[in-house]
C-alpha cells in the first residue's frame, strides 16, 4: 500500500454526498457543445469516411471521384503506406517519452521546489509557454538551422568525434525527434505541473516523519498522485505528434524520415488522390483511438476518457 494511499488522500471518486446532482433541468446546457461535436466533429468525420471508400469516375481527369464503397482503399493505402504509419507511431513515441524525461524535472523544479515564490514559478511558467508566442513552422525553422551542417552544434560533435567525419544530423531520424520533443514539451510539462502543484506538501513531510528516503517518498508519494497529469501530457503529446507531417518536411524529408501525416498531405494536396488520404486519415484516428484507450486502462485513469 501506498503511503498516499495509507494517508487516506490522493486518487479516488470523491465521496457520494459531495458529488454533483444531476437534474433534467441541466440537459439544454449540453445543447450548445453537442452541436459543436456534430458540426467540426461528426459532419467532417462522416465526410472523410465517404470519401475514403470514392473510386475514380471513369474516363474522368486526375482528381475527379465518384461515391462508391470501394473498401478496398484501405487495403491499398495499407499495402503501400504502412512503414510510414509505422514510423510516425515510432517517432511519436520516441519524442514522448523524451519530452516526459525532460518535463517531469522541470515541472517538479516548478511546482515542487519553486513552491511559496510565486515570482519566481510565474517567470519559469513564462519561459515554459513562451514558445508558444512564435509560430510552430519558425520554430521548427530554428532547429532546422541549429541542426544545419555548418552550424556550431555539427562542429562540435565533429570536434568531439561523436559525429563520423561528414556525418550530419538534419534529414535523419534524430532531427525530427528532437523537433516533435521541443514543440510538444509545453503540452507535457504543463499537465505534470498541474498534479503537481497540488501535493499537499505535509505528505511528504510525512514521508520524512516515517523515515522513508526521499527517493521512496517520491516513488510511494509524488509520482502515483502526478500520475493524471503523467497520462494527460504524454496523451497530448502522443497524440499531435502521431500525425505530425511539419517537423518531418522541415527536418527530415526524405524516404528514411517521413511520415504519415507528411503523407496525407501530399495525397490530398499534391497527387490529388482523396480516396487514399482520407483512408489513411481514418486508419490514422482509429490507430491513435486504439493506443490512446488502451494506454488509458492500462494507466488505470479511466476517467480522463
Amino acid at each position: 500500500m501506498s503511503l498516499a494511499v495509507a494517508l487516506g488522500e490522493g486518487g479516488g471518486p470523491p465521496p457520494a454526498a459531495s458529488r454533483p446532482t444531476r437534474t433534467r433541468g441541466h440537459r439544454p446546457l449540453l445543447l450548445p457543445g453537442l452541436a459543436y461535436l456534430a458540426l467540426f466533429f461528426v459532419a467532417p468525420v462522416a465526410v472523410l469516411l465517404a470519401t475514403s471508400l470514392y473510386v475514380p469516375v471513369p474516363g474522368g481527369d486526375v482528381g475527379q471521384y465518384q461515391p462508391a464503397l470501394h473498401g478496398q482503399n484501405y487495403v491499398d493505402a495499407l499495402a503501400k503506406f504502412w512503414p510510414q504509419l509505422v514510423r510516425s507511431f515510432g517517432f511519436a513515441l520516441m519524442a514522448t517519452l523524451a519530452a516526459l524525461a525532460i518535463g517531469y524535472p522541470m515541472a517538479y523544479a516548478i511546482a515542487v521546489r519553486a513552491r511559496g515564490r510565486r515570482l519566481l514559478q510565474g517567470l519559469l511558467l513564462v519561459l515554459v509557454v513562451a514558445p508558444f508566442f512564435t509560430s510552430f513552422i519558425l520554430r521548427t525553422i530554428a532547429w532546422k538551422q541549429i541542426l544545419a551542417d555548418d552550424s556550431f552544434v555539427v562542429a562540435a560533435l565533429h570536434w568531439l568525434h561523436l559525429l563520423p567525419p561528414g556525418g550530419r544530423l538534419t534529414a535523419t531520424p534524430f532531427a525530427v525527434v528532437c523537433g516533435l520533443t521541443y514543440n510538444f514539451l509545453p503540452f507535457m510539462v504543463l499537465p505534470i505541473y498541474a498534479s503537481l502543484e497540488r501535493l499537499d506538501p505535509r505528505m511528504l513531510e510525512a514521508g520524512a516523519d516515517l523515515y522513508a528516503s526521499p527517493f521512496t517518498t517520491f516513488r510511494t508519494v509524488t509520482l502515483p498522485l502526478s500520475m493524471p497529469g503523467v497520462v494527460g501530457g504524454t496523451l497530448l503529446t502522443f497524440i499531435p505528434a502521431s500525425g505530425d507531417y511539419v517537423n518531418s518536411s522541415l527536418l527530415g524529408n526524405n524516404t528514411n524520415t517521413s511520415m504519415i501525416g507528411q503523407v496525407i498531405d501530399a495525397r490530398f494536396f499534391k497527387v490529388l488522390d482523396y480516396p487514399t488520404a482520407a483512408a489513411l486519415s481514418v486508419v490514422l484516428m482509429v490507430a491513435i483511438l486504439v493506443l490512446v484507450g488502451a494506454y488509458v486502462r492500462r494507466s488505470g485513469t479511466e476517467e480522463l476518457l
